[in-house]
């Protein structure tokens, strides 16, 4: 029996999976026997240190051995310690930080303080965004409501900005609209980056209206897009950033980062997490944050981003997208066909939502060699 039908016997069978079962990894590589797979979808963004990383293994067991677990019932210097590596590491005022499990964890609290310090009851998103499958994620996600929301209503009235358009801006955010969420890259639709226009008249308009302004950095942020936030590069002044993805290396974590008005505005009992803000979880956050301050890891994003945009067009690719290592391929043909193939020459990436995208998310610790082996493997694909 393989990995895939023993899963089936107790697992709900809800997702797509791969032909491939890693049964160890290391470096950027995933191993299935003897074979060496590059790994250049870092398990949907969340492997930035890829895997085994000393500084990680070594932080994991002595947090382990020091205390696995305790709640936020109690304060903890390793908890404490992460925040201030956050918020030293997060643009402008954003420097209060509340940990989450995940990134539609984060989102949905995100949305509840905006809705809760402005007393509205209605949220703008945009066009072809992703924010989570929670009750208030899922309601500014994009097609969610067509396609798997599934509960009778949503939590607030929810209005849709066409992508790039900043003429429809000023019609839709209004005296009623609590906050504007938004990816300034939008990661599962194909690594897609918004202009920068765009996005500074939603800016000004929240600004305008008193709506507040959420970037959702779960797959932007830590690093990602080669400065520390996307929010870094868009020079944008938002309200809250939410994160999860990259920001433990692998171990499940979240936490939304706010501005000092809005921490002034919360209290005792706004939120809370049994998880969020764990010991083992915390001990991460800072660890994945030196590592990527002292490897020069965000330089190192940037050199071969640039060196795969370069590249193109290249094979089957024609154009490329998005920033750092949230890359999206524009294919001629079916991107799933192109990944396909891309596996049967071992190198692991992902599609997206648009059938002609397919999406990088590579550990920071890729090397000059791997870059070549893909655009190798590329340049060997069929254009069309």
């Amino acid at each position: 029996m393989n990995a895939r039908e023993h899963e089936a016997q107790h697992l709900l069978q809800v997702y797509g999976q791969l032909p491939i079962e890693p049964d160890s990894a290391d470096g950027v590589y995933l191993n299935e026997g003897k074979r060496r797979i590059i790994d250049f979808y870092g398990g949907h963004a969340v492997a930035c240190l890829g895997y085994g990383h000393p500084a990680m293994l070594e932080a994991l067991n002595e947090q382990a051995r020091t205390v696995l677990f305790q709640s936020n019932a109690v304060a903890m210097e390793v908890r404490a310690a992460a925040a201030d590596a956050l918020a030293e590491f997060a643009p402008g005022d954003l420097n209060h930080v509340f940990f989450t499990n995940s990134g539609a964890e984060s989102n949905e609290n995100a949305l509840r303080i905006a809705c809760k310090l402005t007393g509205r009851n209605r949220v703008a998103a945009i066009e072809h965004g992703f924010h989570g499958r929670t009750a208030a994620a899922g309601a500014v996600t994009w097609g969610a409501r067509d396609k798997w929301y599934a509960f009778p209503n949503t939590p607030f009235e929810v209005d849709f900005i066409p992508r790039d358009n900043s003429a429809a801006v000023d019609d839709i955010i209004g005296d009623d609209t609590a906050a504007v969420i938004l990816e300034l890259v939008q990661g599962l639709a194909g690594a897609y980056d918004l202009d920068p226009g765009f996005v500074r008249t939603i800016a000004r308009a929240c600004r305008s209206k008193g709506a507040m302004l959420i970037v959702d950095e779960v797959q932007t942020g830590m690093g990602r897009c080669g400065e520390p936030f996307a929010t870094n590069i868009y020079k944008v002044e938002p309200d809250i950033i939410t994160l999860a993805k990259s920001i433990a290396g692998g171990i499940p974590c979240g936490a939304i980062i706010v501005t000092g008005d809005v921490a002034k505005s919360m209290a005792s009992g706004d939120l809370g997490s049994t998880f969020g803000g764990g010991p083992l979880a915390c001990a991460m956050v800072s660890t994945v944050l030196d590592v990527i301050k002292t490897e020069g890891l965000m330089e190192n994003v940037r050199s071969l981003s640039a060196q795969i945009a370069q590249a193109c067009p290249i094979g089957p690719v024609d154009s490329v997208q998005g920033k750092g290592f949230l890359r999206g391929l524009r294919t001629r043909r079916s991107a799933s066909t192109v990944r396909n193939e891309l596996l049967e020459r071992d190198l692991l990436v992902g599609t997206s939502t648009d059938p002609h995208v397919v999406r990088l998310l590579p550990p920071y610790i890729l090397k000059t060699k791997h870059i070549q082996r893909l655009l190798g493997a590329l340049a060997e694909l069929p254009e069309d």
